[in-house]
């Protein structure tokens, strides 16, 4: 292992494709690592924001079967920034649909962020088909987590969250999310590429406990913002389509898998109230509060938590 950046060397699939999920939706997937290994899931971040090739890097390649996929709208799935037919239902339903196509009986899932809240909705669908959970940088797609991140992120971010909204008249800033939306899904292609930018940016400046430039470039790119800013936008307008604190509520469909939960002390993005509020209903889950850390997966101690994590299930030797 790398010990400058807490993860396992680079590596490339083994095996890729599309796979055709409707008339309209096409995800990409990728398996790396061991053929023969333990299937692990990565679920990516956002929604919208698909794959990096550091996010292979959390797993031993020798022990795991690692399965990647870019969820719809995302990534190299096409089209790229599609909300229609665009719902977590759907989703899990995709999730479905490539474990039964690979021939995987049950799986270790993996999720940060957006991705901590796809690994919830789908455990709690079919938690006969998980062997356990890691999850980082909980988000529970509650109505106070999307205000927070809509207006509740400028107490600790003014100047970012003032380049945000700098788009967007005065009289239109009380509803931001209702503001961006318009632009978003409008017919104006400029009016969309803008705020779908200025919405990537905004979110990249927040992910670390400290700068990161090349963080920020990376969600500021046309590809990666279309994705985020289109899909966020749409799945929070509704509610993720979750009802009220769902995650929270079917949380004992999962209290006897086992499950990690790691969680950045300083995240400005996902508040570290909701981790804390999914472990008091998950007690059995470890818990593990990062001092040093924000957001991101790449935070050093967040890294170091995660793939520690993984090897914990690679010592199990939970295949079953």
């Amino acid at each position: 292992m790398n010990e400058e950046l807490p993860l396992f060397p680079p590596i490339e699939p083994y095996r890729s494709g599309m796979l055709p999920v409707d008339a309209r939706h096409t995800i990409y997937w990728e398996e790396c690592g061991n053929p023969q290994g333990q299937p692990v899931l990565f679920l990516h971040g956002g929604p919208g924001a698909g794959l990096s090739p550091n996010h292979r890097r959390y797993f031993d390649p020798a022990h795991y079967r690692i399965v990647l996929f870019d969820q719809r709208g995302a990534g190299r799935a096409t089209p790229l920034g599609e909300y229609r037919d665009n719902t977590t239902p759907l989703l899990v339903a995709d999730i479905e649909r490539l474990r039964t196509m690979l021939g995987i009986e049950r799986w270790l899932v993996f999720g940060g962020s957006w991705g901590s809240t796809l690994a919830l909705a789908y455990g709690q669908a079919h938690p006969q088909c998980c062997i356990g959970f890691v999850l980082r940088g909980i988000f529970l797609c509650t109505p106070a987590e999307i205000d927070w991140f809509m207006h509740g992120i400028r107490w600790f971010f003014p100047e970012v969250h003032e380049e945000f909204v700098r788009q967007i008249p005065q009289e239109e800033r009380g509803d931001l999310l209702q503001a961006f939306a318009r632009r978003l899904f409008g017919t104006d292609e400029e009016a969309c590429l803008q705020a779908a930018r200025a919405w990537g940016r905004y979110e990249g400046s927040c992910l670390h406990l400290l700068p990161q430039p090349d963080a920020v470039d990376a969600f500021a790119t046309d590809t990666t913002s279309i994705g985020v800013g289109r899909l966020e936008a749409h799945y929070f307008l509704n509610a993720g389509f979750f009802s009220d604190d769902q995650l929270v509520r079917n949380a004992g469909r999962l209290r006897h898998l086992p499950a990690v939960i790691v969680q950045g002390r300083y995240d400005v993005v996902c508040p570290p109230l909701s981790a804390y509020r999914l472990h008091q209903a998950w007690p059995e889950a470890q818990f593990h509060m990062i001092a040093d850390a924000g957001h991101a997966g790449m935070e050093p101690g967040i890294a170091r938590a995660l793939v520690a994590a993984t090897e914990q299930f690679r010592r199990q030797g939970r295949f079953d």
